[in-house]
């Protein structure tokens, strides 16, 4: 901080400022905080990632700080009136601990689960994790980034050995000849990264769009795929195909440096451009045109995001435009590579260090004796203690309160009754368990289900770090202190680990201190494939960030992977051939259309927060439903009626805005809404079998005028 180098206000109040980073999307800008009589204001940095820009989310993050909802004091339902009442935090934690012990006398262990979020601080989300396996010695603990990142996590894992979002600087995506994004729309998802896209045009490179929709950023582009949604896959091999076919794979890199080439050769030899276009709608034109940049454009660069991922077939789907990476010698060259676009704010360190349910710190596998053998040494505890593997997010949420599943879940920064799949099925799930406990600032849709509400300190109250889409470490500064009746999730966590064993064992186990925790979360994450060793606050500090992995505090960080090798046994980058299939629910003659979400610019996740500030609602004040004007006048609907989108699942109500920027065929609604326009109502929770991610982006609905 430089408080001390400020003139005094006219109340003698001396300013205060801290350089920190935006609390939304994985971009984490850096930014200023300025708190003097007026209140807080956000104020430009110069950053790496965002080089001094911020978008209006950004700008406005401060007003929450001071929010009128803001929680300060715990709620506990009443049992008589059904109401949250306010409630001492002896009283609450009271509450919850005799909750537990008692939920977990009765019916073991894993009766209690834990639910956490990508929004997490790195400190937090490791004492989660810790907090789960052995103040609980639960294995039900699972964390919404299963949503967001767990097919490209998955798919880089069995390709590269590694799941970093992006294997090499931001940087990079301004110096490639050619640039394909996948299910991209960064332009409202994380406008700052917009600079990067914008050099690469004006060096002359290419930048190709694949996307349903004429989004803000496909409206920048130089080409622009639109197939039909769940086709992402076709696409990818079709490319491959064509790449193939003219010359275009890099022979000797795919000698030297991977295995399993010529199965993918097989596979894709079926997918000629006529077939993949008679599947996507992608002309054979454009996949041609998009071929010849990937392969003759020097330094070409391939990013997925959502819109390709968020599928029953999402790791497959990544895979593919992986392996188009791989046949074209992308990974580990300058300006060139595979990479994935992660959306929450810290989506890449609350998944290396103990929220997935198969997971301990430092990106380890919960089901490895080496692993457990080595974070139990770091805890403290015999090995044989930790629990084996839970299951993924949807699959733990859809058991709550059933005869086998959990009868308690603990939230944190997490919204699952706007944000999950099939969500007036979660909700009811969440309804029926006997003691859900919700740590959060605002109350959430969620938290207003809660038994007992616990509030908790924002991103400007407290210190830690995270970790943004690069892999790269930073800090968050806390700028004051969290108001009075405020806590931070470490002082809940620790006084809750406290009252369900031995004081003084919870004590040392769990500090409060985040500076404390990190230090563990080094020594844990040790020898892991997220490996944070080496890096120290200070570093980071010194370095505007430090980029995983890092294993020694005097040896260099890793800010490019894969140039000499990969992180498999043999140092191969591993080929797999994966072939297109149906999405998990066809269109029929009851429900003939496509549906798909998405995010707006104004608005973040699932809205708890970025609902709540003026300037956004003003910008973005309520749901919608988009469709393309011939679709819209065959069902004799104009612009703004008000329209209902049913599913199998549910249904969800909107004004209708017409737009000939959406395929005739498909619908498309943000999912930032609760109440008759939450789409997620609507959306299927058919999932991936590997990476368990819902199947968000893609299901069949019949639309009407409501």
């Amino acid at each position: 901080m430089t408080d001390g180098a400020r003139p005094a206000t006219r109340s003698g109040r001396t300013p205060r400022e801290v350089a920190t980073h935006c609390p939304y999307c994985a971009l984490q800008c850096g930014m200023t905080l300025r708190e003097d009589d007026a209140g807080v204001t956000v104020l430009s940095r110069q950053f790496p990632t965002n080089r001094g820009g911020l978008c209006q989310k950004g700008w406005t993050s401060a007003e929450l700080l001071d929010h009128p909802d803001r929680l300060t004091t715990p709620l506990v339902r009443d049992p008589a009136s059904g109401e949250l009442r306010p409630a001492t935090w002896d009283a609450a934690l009271d509450r919850v601990a005799t909750g537990v012990r008692t939920i977990q006398d009765s019916s073991g262990r894993d009766a209690v689960a834990v639910f956490g979020g990508g929004g997490l601080t790195n400190e937090k989300a490791y004492a989660l994790g810790k907090f789960a396996r052995i103040a609980l010695r639960t294995r039900n603990i699972d964390y919404n980034g299963r949503f967001c990142m767990s097919s490209a996590a998955a798919a880089g894992m069995r390709a590269f050995g590694i799941d970093r979002g992006l294997p090499f600087p931001l940087s990079d995506l301004g110096r490639a000849d050619t640039l394909l994004l996948v299910g991209a729309n960064p332009a409202e998802t994380m406008p700052p990264l917009v600079r990067w896209l914008t050099e690469q045009r004006q060096r002359g490179g290419k930048l190709i769009v694949v996307d349903p929709r004429v989004t803000a950023t496909a409206r920048q582009a130089d080409l622009h795929l639109q197939p039909l949604p769940g086709t992402d896959l076709a696409v990818a091999n079709a490319l491959l195909h064509i790449a193939l076919t003219e010359g275009w794979v890099d022979q000797a890199y795919v000698a030297e440096r991977t295995t399993g080439f010529d199965a993918v050769r097989r596979s894709v030899a079926a997918w000629w451009p006529a077939r993949a276009e008679q599947l996507s709608g992608v002309p054979v034109a454009d996949l041609e045109a998009t071929a010849r940049a990937l392969g003759t454009g020097g330094r070409v660069i391939i990013l997925t995001a959502r819109g390709a991922e968020q599928h029953a077939k999402g790791v497959d789907t990544v895979t593919a435009y992986v392996n188009l990476a791989l046949a074209l010698g992308l990974p580990g060259r300058p300006g060139s590579g595979y990479g994935c676009l992660t959306g929450q704010g810290n989506g890449q360190g609350g998944r290396e260090h103990g929220q997935k349910a198969d997971q301990l710190p430092g990106y380890r596998r919960i089901d490895d004796p080496a692993a457990r053998e080595h974070v139990a040494g770091v805890w403290g505890v015999p090995a044989d203690e930790l629990p084996g593997p839970g299951v993924p997010a949807y699959q733990l949420l859809d058991s709550l309160g059933t005869a086998d599943g959990p009868r308690a879940l603990l939230v944190f920064g997490s919204n699952p009754v706007v944000s999950a799949p099939r969500a007036a099925r979660i909700e009811g799930r969440l309804r029926d368990l006997d003691l859900l406990v919700v740590a959060d600032l605002l109350l959430s849709e969620t938290a207003a289900l809660a038994d007992v509400v616990l509030p908790t300190a924002q991103w400007a109250e407290e210190d830690g770090t995270m970790t943004n889409l690069e892999g790269r470490v930073l800090r968050r500064r806390a700028l004051r202190p969290p108001p009075p009746g405020v806590r931070t999730d470490l002082a809940i966590l620790a006084d809750l680990a406290g009252r369900l064993g031995d004081v003084e064992t919870a004590a040392a186990r769990f500090p409060t201190d985040p500076a404390t925790v990190f230090g563990e979360l080094r020594r844990a994450s040790a020898g892991g494939i997220a490996d944070y060793a080496g890096i120290t606050w200070d570093r980071v500090d010194a370095a505007d960030g430090v980029h995983w992995p890092c294993p020694s505090e005097d040896g260099p960080d890793t800010p490019r992977l894969f140039v000499d090798t990969f992180a498999t046994p043999d140092g191969r980058a591993r080929f797999h051939p994966v072939d297109h299939r149906p999405a998990a629910e066809e269109v029929c003659a009851t429900y003939p259309l496509h549906f798909t979400t998405g995010r707006v610019l104004a608005q973040y996740q699932s809205g708890t927060q970025t609902r709540r500030v003026p300037a956004l609602r003003r910008a973005s004040a309520e749901p919608f439903v988009e469709l393309h004007p011939d679709l819209a006048a065959r069902l004799g609907i104009d612009d703004g009626d008000p329209v209902r989108v049913t599913s199998r699942r549910g249904e969800l109500r909107a004004p209708a805005r017409l737009s000939a920027g959406i395929r005739p065929d498909t619908v498309f609604a943000p999912f930032h809404w609760p109440g008759a326009g939450r789409a997620n109502s609507v959306t299927n929770d058919a999932v991936d079998p590997i990476s368990g991610m819902p199947e968000f982006k893609i299901c069949a609905v019949r639309v009407e005028k409501a």
